[in-house]
């Protein structure tokens, strides 16, 4: 039950498609298996509208890809829907255009100008006219969740004690508090991003594969062979060893 999987995208095409060189490597050497990106295609980095591209290119191709919804694609999203609507999940004192978020970066990305220095309500707008709709189709169609064999794959995590069947949206994309820091077996692997580290970690019980590349760190991608994690790299695949008590954020 071979799977690949890569970590938090936003915005970083050349990476992107040099995690898919890596996959495409490895696939050639051992055989196929679907890739699972684990959401985040938007936001801080140069490229969201070629990621995005990207990604509707291969699913229209029938590549056997799946693409999960992050936290940051459900925030563009929802500004794209409604400029008043604001994310529960976010602070109430900050935006989808605040500086931390990267909203502001996305937009420039479309076309639009200075879109963290103007009124709302005319960035709004220009947003709405720049975004394709098929953009915004893809992003609203993604899914929060899957499973394969003996993996979950969400972009945030799960909340701990609640069946699989049965997680909220809101924690698929957000959850931190509560998740990171539970050691218990949640029964399947449990491969996740949403949370930066330097690189990727394996806690036995689950997987961040957000090596940072938001912030000028590589994008990650892996390969599951059952519940063994290997990372890929140019030279080929190295074992992830599990490591419980490594720092959580």
């Amino acid at each position: 039950m071979r799977t690949y999987a890569i970590g938090d995208i936003h915005g970083q095409l050349d990476l992107l498609k040099a995690a898919h060189d890596q996959i495409a490597a490895d696939q050639a050497a051992n055989g196929q298996g679907p890739i699972v990106h684990i959401g985040d295609l938007v936001d801080r980095g140069p490229d969201s509208p070629g990621v995005i591209d990207y990604l509707m290119a291969g699913h229209a191709r029938g590549e056997d890809w799946v693409t999960l919804l992050g936290n940051h694609d459900r925030m563009f999203a929802g500004f794209l829907r409604d400029l008043r609507w604001h994310d529960p999940r976010l602070r109430v004192d900050a935006s989808y255009l605040h500086p931390r978020i990267g909203g502001a970066v996305t937009l420039s990305n479309y076309g639009v100008k200075n879109p963290a220095d103007r009124p709302l309500a005319p960035v709004h707008a220009e947003a709405v006219a720049a975004v394709p709709r098929a953009h915004r189709d893809f992003i609203e169609s993604l899914p929060t969740s899957f499973a394969r064999g003996e993996v979950f794959f969400a972009h945030a995590g799960i909340r701990p004690g609640v069946a699989l069947d049965f997680q909220a949206e809101d924690d698929l994309c957000w959850i931190r508090d509560g998740f990171l820091e539970d050691r218990r077996d949640h029964g399947p692997l449990i491969v996740h991003g949403h949370t930066h580290l330097v690189r990727v970690t394996h806690y036995g019980n689950r997987v961040n594969l957000d090596s940072g590349a938001a912030y000028g760190g590589p994008l990650s991608a892996v390969v599951i062979e059952g519940r063994e994690v290997f990372l890929l790299t140019d030279q080929g695949r190295d074992v992830l060893p599990i490591t419980p008590d490594a720092p959580i954020r």
